[in-house]
């Protein structure tokens, strides 16, 4: 009841289903062909066999790590403003509030209200271009903030630089949606987003390395050649895929942000996903951002003993508390990160086949087994205990990504993912990018008078609250979730 019936055509397709082995092994070995001219860019294979290459399963790993090494870059860029702000406000002589402007509103407001008319544009045209595109301009924009002359101009430097990341992660995560079934869909997200950690730690560690060895303005212009060089590498090598094509979706079909926007007013269990991850991304983004001005600040003098096993040519003797704090927390970051969103789009991808829900109730329950730790590290005066006591809520913290966007690209037809994903990055970047940083920069500014140096570490105290909320939120989506989930059609017995 309620199971497609075979008619006639579908008794001739399945008996033309089994094909002769030596049939068989004749198309794999003109996939195989067809992937290596792809890849190659021969004359013919370059275009005329892009469809066939895409189906392989060795491409679509290969378009995988593209992407995600455009991530890393995006992350970079973004984050490498954390590590050095320091050095900015010594030279440029901003305050803790001045600096969560510059690194959180000036780059969410255009990253976010933008991100809904380029994804527009992106359910209705190529994808890949659009990233491509994307990337050039936020690492030119990048570079830029390595030749400004004052805290202003580095304002809407940042600016810039969100006007081009808004471009990059909507059409991301739809192009991983339809190169991937939906049973695998949140590990390939969680992978994707491999990213954020790889992207953040390197920003962090290449930051204060070239910082320490040259100046803060030198980590911005290498960072932002270093991504206009990928951009045509990107364009030249990754194909757009079918969209839909795992979901019964029809690729030609255009709708409007309006339709969108009704679709999605429909399903409450995006507006508390939504919301949920804004919370959580408060301390996510607040985090990333002050933690390693933290480390300087409340552990600066035990940092050389902590880091006294790293060889003398990764970080030298003479080597300042900056250079210290990017190795200390861009290990954290990379390991716990990569751990966090692996495990929650892997538990996510094998509890929620049995119910849909799971995707909602993984990162809720990460979110509230985050907060202990995350006081245990903050307060611990000893730089061992932080290290573990900060490495399992970073894991935790971060573990929503897959499962969350997986939700996302499921609750609405494939011809409306990418205008919804960045509907809800709207929500999420405005609250999250938005006021992380500058909330908890005023915060330590308003407690400085009573706590000197470590408001700080207060001022992140209280940010934990918000994870408490996103573990709410999330609790609340589950049940709505298992209704509002669109289930891909099962194809006829």
């Amino acid at each position: 009841m309620g199971q497609r019936t075979a008619g006639p055509a579908a008794a001739g397709a399945r008996s033309r289903a089994a094909p002769e082995p030596a049939a068989q092994r004749q198309r794999q070995a003109a996939e195989t062909r067809a992937a290596r001219a792809l890849l190659a860019g021969g004359p013919d294979g370059s275009r005329m066999t892009a469809d066939t290459a895409i189906g392989t399963a060795g491409y679509r790993a290969f378009v995988l790590v593209m992407l995600i090494v455009v991530y890393t870059f995006n992350f970079i860029d973004r984050q490498i403003i954390g590590i050095l702000a320091i050095p900015i406000q010594q030279e440029l002589g901003v305050s803790d509030t001045m600096i969560g402007l510059m690194r959180g509103v000036s780059f969410a407001i255009f990253y976010s209200t933008l991100g809904v008319p380029i994804a527009w544009l992106a359910d209705r045209s190529n994808r890949v271009r659009i990233i491509g595109a994307a990337l050039a301009l936020w690492s030119v924009m990048t570079a830029t903030c390595g030749l400004v002359g004052s805290a202003v101009q580095l304002f809407f430097a940042r600016m810039g630089v969100g006007v081009g990341e808004a471009g990059g992660i909507a059409p991301s995560y739809s192009v991983v949606a339809d190169y991937f079934p939906p049973e695998r869909r949140a590990r390939m997200l969680a992978i994707y987003s491999f990213g954020i950690p790889i992207g953040g730690a390197v920003g962090i560690v290449f930051g204060g390395v070239i910082a320490t060895v040259l100046d803060w303005r030198a980590a911005f212009l290498i960072v932002g050649l270093a991504g206009l060089v990928l951009a045509p590498l990107f364009l030249w090598s990754v194909r757009e895929p079918q969209r839909g094509r795992f979901d019964g979706s029809a690729s030609g079909v255009r709708v409007s942000v309006g339709e969108v926007a009704r679709t999605l007013l429909a399903r409450r269990s995006f507006w508390t996903l939504a919301f949920g991850a804004a919370c959580s991304s408060i301390m996510g983004y607040g985090l990333f951002a002050w933690l390693p001005a933290f480390f300087v600040r409340s552990h600066g003098n035990a940092l050389p003993q902590a880091l006294a096993w790293l060889p003398a040519w990764i970080v030298p003797l003479d080597a300042g508390p900056l250079l210290y704090a990017s190795y200390f927390y861009g290990l954290i970051v990379l390991i716990g990160g990569c751990l966090g969103l692996f495990l929650g789009g892997y538990l996510a991808d094998r509890l929620g086949q049995r119910d849909r829900g799971a995707y909602a109730l993984v990162p809720a329950v990460a979110f509230l087994a985050a907060v202990p730790c995350y006081l245990a590290g903050i307060l611990s005066p000893a730089l061992g205990t932080v290290f573990v006591a900060l490495l399992v809520p970073t894991a935790l913290g971060i573990a929503w990504i897959g499962p969350a966007v997986t939700a996302f690209q499921n609750i609405v037809p494939a011809t409306m993912r990418t205008t919804a994903t960045a509907l809800f990055l709207l929500v999420n970047n405005l609250v999250g990018i938005g006021l992380g940083d500058l909330l908890i920069g005023a915060l330590s500014d308003a407690m400085h008078a009573r706590f000197g140096q470590e408001s700080l570490r207060y001022s992140i105290l209280a940010g934990t609250g918000f994870y408490l909320l996103a573990a709410g939120l999330f609790f609340a989506s589950a049940p709505r979730l298992r209704h509002d989930w669109i289930e891909a059609p099962r194809p006829a017995a």
